[in-house]
This record gives C-alpha cells, structure tokens and sequence, in this order.
C-alpha cells in the first residue's frame, strides 16, 4: 500500500509541475499578446498620423517632431531608470552588507530575482519619466537647438532676448527635473535607511545619503545662479510682495540678486563639507551645512520685504524710476507699440452736405447689420433645408462692380446631425451627404424695407455679384465626422426642387483607402464597414479631420490659433477658410503678462485651408518675427513666404490680437515715467448697450478714408475713454490694406472739452423722449427691441455715432428686423427708418444751408406778394386730436392685455404703428415740400386773398 500511495503521489506531483509548466505558458502567452496590442495600437496611430500628414504634404513636420520625441524620450527614460537602479541597487547593497543572512527576507538574497525585479522596476520609473521629457520639453529643446536671435539685449545682464525665450527655459527644467528626481531618491532613501536606525550605524547608508544630499545642494546652486535672470520677467520680489515694476525692480537689483548668488555658493560649500565630513565619518555635523542654508533663505526673505517696506514704499517712485523706463520701453517692444503713430483730432462740429459728398465711400460702408443678428436671419432664410447650417457670419471686403465694398459673409455647411432619423444610416453619414454647399454675402449697409440683409450672393446655386466655382464646402467650422468619397454611392450635391443633385468628388487630397490603407484606417477608424464594405473602390478617398480648427491643430499643435477663422472667395472662384496663427513667449524681459505668464507675441502667421480639397498652406505674415524665423529653421517646408495676392487682399488684422495691444497701448502710451507710474493717463475700453446689457465695447472693422489718404481702406478701430469717465479721449486704428497692413495709429482728442463718449451716447438715446417711446411702445407689443452695435465713425476732423434698432417678435420662428437707425452728432440725436433719412435729419440741424431752398426760405415775399396767414390754432389741435386718439388706442391695447385677448391686443399695436409710420412720412413730405411753399403763392392768390377779407 505505501509503494502504491507513494507511486500515485509521486503521479500527482508530476501533474502539478505539467499543469504549473503550462500555466506559465499560457501566462506568457497572454502577456506576449497585450504587449503586441499595446505595441500595435501605438505604431497604427503613428502609421496612420505619417499617412495622412504625408497626404498634406507635411510629412517632414511629423518626422521632425517624433524624431525631437523619441531622442528626448530616450534622454529621459535614460536619466531616471539610471537613476532608480542606482539607487535600489545601493539599498540592497547595503542592506546585505549591514545584516545577516538570518536578519534579511529571502528575495533580497535572490540576485537574479532582484536584479529583474529592480530592472522592471527602473523601467517603469524611466518610461514615466520618458514621457515627461519628451511630453514637456520636445518643443523647447528643437527651439533651444535652432533659435534665432532678437538682435537686441536686456539692459543689465546684456544677454540678447533669445536667451531668455529659448534658453533659460530649458535650463530651468532640466535643473527641476533634476532636483525633483533626487528629492524623489533622498525620500526613497530616507525611508530604506529608517529601519533599525541603518542612517546611525551603517556606513554604506551615510554615504548613499550624502552623495544624494550632496548633488541636491549643486542642483539648488544651479537653481540660484539662473534666478537673477528669472527677475527680469516677473513682478514678485518675496514670497509675500510684488513691486509695480514688471521685470527687475530696486529690491531685485539690490537684494535678491546678491542673495541669490550667495545662497548658490552656500550650496556649493554645503556640498563640499558634505562630501568631506562623509569621508571622515563625521556624519553628526552633516546637518550643520542644512541648517545654514535655510536659515540663510529665511534671512534672504526678510531683507527682501525689510527693503521693500522701509526703503521701496516711502519713496517708490525715486527707487524705481530706472526700472520703470525699462519696464516701459521692453513692454512697447513685446507686443510692438513702439511704432505706433500719435496724431491730435480735433473733434471739430464741421459735419456739412461737402463733407458727406467728399466721404461717399466711407458713409456707404457703415454699418447696418450685427452678426449675432444677422445668423439668424441667415440660418432662416437661406438654408433651405434642415441639415444646412451656418456657424458664423464674417465680415470682410471686396471689389464688387468697381466699389471698395465691406460686406457680410457666411458658409453653409453640412451637419448630418439634423438629418431625419430614418435617413441617418452609415451610408448617408459617410458616403452620400458629405459636404455643405455655398456662400451669402450680404451688404453690410444695406437692408430692405422689410428690415432684412440686401443679399449680394444668395440661395442655392450662389447667384449673385461674384462667380463661385466651387461651392461644395467638405471642411468647414462644423465639427463634421470623416467621410469617404468617390465610392459606389453618389455624393448628395444640392437640392433642386423635388429633386437632388449629385456629385463626384474630384480632388485627390484624401488618403487613397487601397491595399494596406484600407485596413490600417479601418483599424484606426474603429469601422469594420470600411473594411467589408462593396461599396468602397480602390478609388475611394478617406477625407479625415474635416473641421478646420481641428486639422491646423493636428498639422502645427504649436502655433495658438484664432477662434474665428473667416471664409474667403478667391478670384479663381475656390473657397479658403483664413486662420490668423499667434506666436508668444512667456520670459521676455520687463514685459508686462497679458495673460499668466505670456508676455509676447505677434501674429506672424496666416493660414488658409481650402474649402474642398482641405489643402493647408501657412503663409508668412511677419518674416522678421524671431519666433517665425525659429519655427522656419526647425521646420523648413512649413511656411511659404510668397503669399498669393488674392490671398493677401484679404488679410484681416486679428482682432483678439488687436485686442490686447489696445489694453497694454491704454496704459504704455504713458512716457512720462512719473505719469506712468500713477497712472494718471490710464485708457479703458469704453461700454455699449448690446441688445438689452451694458457690456464692453469691442473692436470693429469699418471702411473709411483716413486724413490725408485719397481712398477708403480697411480698418479696425476702438474707441478709449478716460479709466472711470465716459467721454472719448482717444481711439486706435490699424490698417488691413496692402502694404499699410499692420500699420496702428492713435487719435487723441482735446482733454479740454468733452468728446461725447459711447456710452454717453447710449444714456442720451435712453433720455431722449421720443425715441425711448416708440422703444417701450415696440417692446409692450409682443416684440422684443435689439440695440445694435454702436459704431463710432470718423469723418475727417469730426465724429458720427451710428446705432441699428432691431425689432423681433417673440416666438421661435421670427426674423430680427432692422426697423430704425439711430444717429448721433454732437448733441443732436435722431431715429428714421434708415440711415439714409438720419443723416440727412442730422444735416438739416447742424447744415441748414445745405438744403435744398435753404436760401430760399429766407427771403422776403416780392412786391404785391404775400404770405397766405395761417391759424396757429390749427396744428395745436390737430396735435391734440391725434394725441387723444393715441391715447384711446392705447387703452384699449392694454385693456385687450389684461383680458388675455393677445390678437386684438396685436392687432391695435399695428394700428398704432401705422399710424406713426405715417406721420412721420407726412412730417418728411412736408419738409421736402417746405423750399417750394416758402417761395410765396402763385398768381392770383393775394386777390383771392384779399376778396375773401372783405
């Protein structure tokens, strides 16, 4: 029985070392299998991304990039697995060295066992801190290695600019990923040598500690032989205080400076006793260098706030003067107000008829229409189908029959999202509808009886002032999935009356979907019908990253695009989409942030993507920004000088850009240095009434002819008014037009009178009494009263305020309407139905002579004329009557409210409307008729006359 217990035990144990032999099999069978997906995933993606950068034309960006990745990838999984072996490998080290055999786990003893445990280990802290390196610092160091020079320097250290931009940053991080990495290993240490005090009694443990204390303290030397450099781009000077100086102050020069190089040579000295003391074994006084520093940091920060209280604060000005020039001069440089032109306007009360006529072009190009408005009325009148859409309404300009003309214009794309539901089936969503179609272009100074834009391109087909060639739209604002074209299934075109057209795409932009890309895309797409479906060729096209944003972004995820790319028909008929690209710093000298640490930038780059092809080009805008200049060494094939003509007629200065040099030119226009530092003269951005809140004003595009120019141009101004005052103190322009583009110029007006303000205009349109009535009476009438922009225009050494008036219905389907304009010059204010019939009341008031028979009203009746009497009692009461009757009529719209009858209560609103629709017509004939009366009666009249008095 004990040969056969023992025969079948020794059976079983023979079974479990198979079965445990096959478990570890299928276990690395398994683990074999989810590293090949890990792997294969991460290559498809870089696959895929190669393929369709290559299909741009901008494979050399992507190489380029992955290359900088990878090296730095490499440098950084190198540096901390290196690091973590080191430091495990010494532990164990010491641990076996200190302790017994007895004393210590078996696995420590393992050497095989730990070293593939430590190695596995380090790989993961290196792989961690591979993809920080390569995730932070790719973009620094490929600018570190191609950076171009400013050609200037800072006024103390005497570095040039670039310096600052390019490589002190990457100095600062390699000395942070350093230190933090050996804080990371003396934390790590410091818990391994804990146990059974090893710190106290075991010699290989002090030394480990002080070799790590030790390169901490020359990574702190390094970290304070960089600081003074950082003071020149930040405003703190303690932990606790900030000077008014941005850049380096009185207190940085004076304290922070010396202090930081003498808590650099602490370091040093702390490290070098260190070493010494670990070599003598004299491991007490070790902590003795420690405790000298920090004591020396904490004294170093109660100076600084000592100097800043008690000599800085009582004398601030004397103390900062020097600083505050530089912090002026270095700030005009960073966002290029240096150039800025100043000129005085006189805001002068000479508006006439002559005026009017010698700036025809600038007064048919203002303003009528608002863009939030007027997407509105776009997306209900012409798009024509339910998965039309437009996404934004864009202004610009265009030679149109000869005339400089600034117009309105919008894209109507394609969102499958508002197909019906039966119709949203993987064939239509990716094969049949891909595209939107067309363009409306509207004037922006025109509108019809109706109150509605006067279209210039409209409906589908575009019919209109100009030939569009290509009116299909594939890349668009719409964030639209990825499509495939030239397939089996004919392309949805556009729809003609019961019927649709259709279409073949013709383009060769796309990724060819054949052989190999088929399945790579399919796999990548995650769309199996991609794969299997009969009704892709090998002619079929993957259009990918259609919406524009997206695909700039993907292309160049360096530059800082604009928000409101805009849609341009070139002459060729073709469409492009115009991305305006920011290129910023954040460490440039003695500039002032503009948000968090940037502190620089230009727009040095414009963008275009087709429409249809999806083709990108980066156009340079700026060639002598350093920055631009920086990015071309690093990527040669990126950016294309030669900018196409019809390309560049339709650069538009940015206006958040512009933004921004208008607040920093607000406070830097200041060169009085004492002026400047209490901001005495500070500018701010004047507010408006926007449909029915006061909010800040924004810049505005106008077309309009600046003095001493003989044409009208394109510009995008914003008026200043003083900080806490509402009178207009100045306004800033910049051109957009050929060679002037980019030009900023500033008029100032007289600070000894007052210039009436936008906001002042606002409070004077809600005073006015009359026309604040009609408002109420409008918006008590199931209405809703839109105020519009408030434009203010500049007419030659004078100044017009022009404000459209919308009125919308309350329901979901209704249309804004331009029902009246407003226009204010100097202290006359009127409201017509249009712009036309404002100024000309507006000419009537402050040009009485430029009438017609103006003249003529003034001159006496000829001998045996007379002027037929006229009973002064007769317009007061038909005044009266006609109050009386609005007034009836007015109770009874509020009687029809409060009984709930809502279409009589309409209905008597409309009668109301009529009626003072008609007096006011009368009021305009008897004015234009007024000239002929005044001439005196016909023949005849003084008999008849004086019969009828006796």
């Amino acid at each position: 029985m004990d040969v056969f217990d023992g025969g079948s035990n020794g059976s079983n144990h023979g079974r479990k070392v198979t079965w445990n032999k096959k478990f570890n099999w299928i276990g690395y069978i398994v683990l074999a299998i989810i590293l090949v997906v890990i792997i294969g995933l991460f290559s498809l993606q870089l696959i895929t991304d190669y393929i369709w950068m290559d299909s741009l034309d901008f494979s050399s960006v992507f190489t380029t990039i992955l290359t900088s990745k990878v090296l730095l990838g490499v440098a950084g999984f190198v540096v901390f697995a290196i690091g973590t072996f080191f430091t495990l490998f010494w532990i164990r080290r010491s641990y076996l060295k200190h302790f017994n055999s007895s004393q210590l786990p078996p696995l420590l003893e393992k050497r095989k066992l730990m070293m593939l445990i430590m190695l596995g280990i380090s790989a993961v802290i290196g792989l961690f801190g591979s993809s920080i390196i390569q995730g932070v610092g790719w973009e620094q160091a490929l600018k570190l290695l191609n950076h171009a020079s400013f050609g200037q320097t800072d006024p103390y250290f005497g570095m040039d600019i670039s310096f600052y931009v390019y490589v002190l940053p990457m100095l600062n991080l390699v000395v942070f990923v350093l230190l933090g990495l050996s804080i990371l290993f003396l934390l790590v240490e410091i818990g391994a040598y804990s146990v059974f005090h090893m710190y106290r009694m075991s010699r290989s443990a002090q030394l480990h500690l002080g070799v790590t204390l030790g390169f901490i303290g020359l990574m702190l030397a390094c970290f304070h032989l960089l600081q003074p450099y950082g003071t020149l781009s930040t405003t703190h000077v303690n932990l606790f205080q900030e000077s008014i100086v941005n850049g380096l102050s009185y207190t940085d020069d004076v304290i922070n400076i010396p202090k930081a190089y003498v808590l650099a040579a602490v370091a040093l000295l702390m490290t070098i006793w260190m070493i010494i003391k670990l070599v003598k074994g004299n491991i007490q006084t070790m902590i003795t260098p420690i405790v000298v520093y920090i004591g020396l940091v904490i004294v170093g920060q109660g100076v600084s706030l000592a100097v800043q209280n008690f000599v800085v604060s009582p004398n601030e000005f004397a103390k900062e003067e020097p600083y505050l020039e530089d912090n002026l001069n270095y700030t005009k440089a960073a966002y290029d107000l240096g150039n800025i032109e100043e000129k005085e306007h006189p805001g002068n009360n000479s508006l006439d008829a002559e005026m009017v006529e010698r700036n025809a072009g600038t007064i048919d190009n203002v303003r009528m229409n608002d863009v939030r408005p007027l997407l509105d009325v776009y997306n209900q009148v012409q798009t024509f189908r339910t998965y039309y859409e437009y996404n934004d309404v864009d202004i610009d300009r265009y030679e149109v029959d000869g005339d400089y003309e600034q117009v309105f214009l919008g894209a109507r794309e394609l969102n499958t999202s508002d197909l019906p539901d039966q119709a949203k089936t993987w064939v239509n969503q990716n094969l049949r509808y891909t595209h939107g179609y067309g363009v409306a272009m509207s004037h922006v100074n025109k509108v019809t009886e109706q109150g509605q834009p006067e279209y210039m391109l409209q409906d589908i087909p575009p019919e209109g002032v100009m030939d569009v060639s290509r009116p299909q739209i594939y890349f668009g604002e719409e964030n639209s999935p990825n499509v495939v074209t030239n397939s089996a299934v004919e392309e949805f075109d556009y729809p003609s009356g019961d019927e649709n057209v259709n279409i073949e795409y013709e383009a060769d932009k796309g990724i060819q979907l054949s052989g190999m890309k088929r399945l790579l895309f399919a796999l990548s797409e995650g769309n199996f019908r991609m794969l299997v479906s009969d009704q892709l060729t090998d002619d079929s096209q993957l259009l990918a990253t259609r919406n524009i944003m997206d695909r700039v972004n993907r292309i160049a995820p360096f530059f800082t695009y604009d928000q409101d790319p805009y849609l341009v028909v070139r002459d060729d008929g073709s469409m492009v989409w115009m991305i305006d690209a920011y290129l910023s710093a954040d460490n440039y000298p003695y500039s002032e942030a503009f948000e968090g640490e940037t502190n620089y930038i230009r727009n040095s780059v414009k963008v275009t993507v087709d429409a249809y092809t999806g083709e990108v080009n980066f156009y340079a805008a700026e060639p002598e920004d350093p920055l631009l200049q920086t990015f071309q060494n690093i990527f040669p094939d990126l950016i294309t000088e030669e900018v196409p003509e019809d390309i560049r007629a339709h650069f538009r200065y940015p206006t958040d850009l512009f933004t921004i040099q208008a607040k920093m030119y607000g406070t830097y226009h200041m060169s009085d240095l004492e002026v400047f530092y209490n901001r005495e003269d500070t500018w701010q951005f004047p507010t408006e009434r926007y449909f029915s809140e006061d909010i800040e004003m924004e810049p505005y595009y106008t077309t309009m002819k600046l003095p001493g120019s003989d044409e009208e141009e394109f510009i995008q101004m914003l008026p200043y008014t003083p900080k806490n005052r509402q009178n207009m103190i100045a306004w800033i322009g910049v051109r957009n037009d050929g060679e002037n583009y980019g030009e900023t110029f500033v008029y100032q007006f007289p600070k000894q009178r007052n210039i009436y303000g936008p906001q002042q205009i606002e409070n004077r349109i809600n005073q006015d009494s009359e026309i604040s009535q009609e408002l109420n009476l409008w918006s008590q009438g199931g209405s809703e009263v839109i105020r519009g922009n408030l434009l203010a225009i500049p007419i030659e050494d004078t100044i017009i305020y022009v404000e459209p008036i919308y009125i919308e219905s309350n329901n979901e389907t209704s249309l804004p309407e331009v029902k009246r304009v407003v226009v204010a010059y100097e202290d006359e204010i009127v409201m017509e139905a249009n712009f036309d019939k404002a100024l000309e009341e507006i000419l009537k008031t402050v040009d009485p002579d430029s009438q017609d028979g103006g003249q003529q009203e003034n001159e006496e009746p000829q001998d045996g004329e007379q002027e037929e009497p006229q009973d002064p009692s007769e317009p007061i009461m038909e005044a009266e009557e006609q109050l009386q009757e609005f007034s009836d009529l007015f109770d009874s719209y509020q009687q029809a409210l409060s009984d709930g009858n809502w279409e009589e209560a309409a209905s008597i609103m409309s009668e109301l409307e009529g009626q003072l629709d008609e007096i006011q017509s009368s009021d305009e004939t008897d004015a234009s008729s007024a000239p002929e009366n005044s001439e005196g009666p016909p023949e005849g009249n003084g008999e008849t006359s004086d019969n009828q008095e006796e």
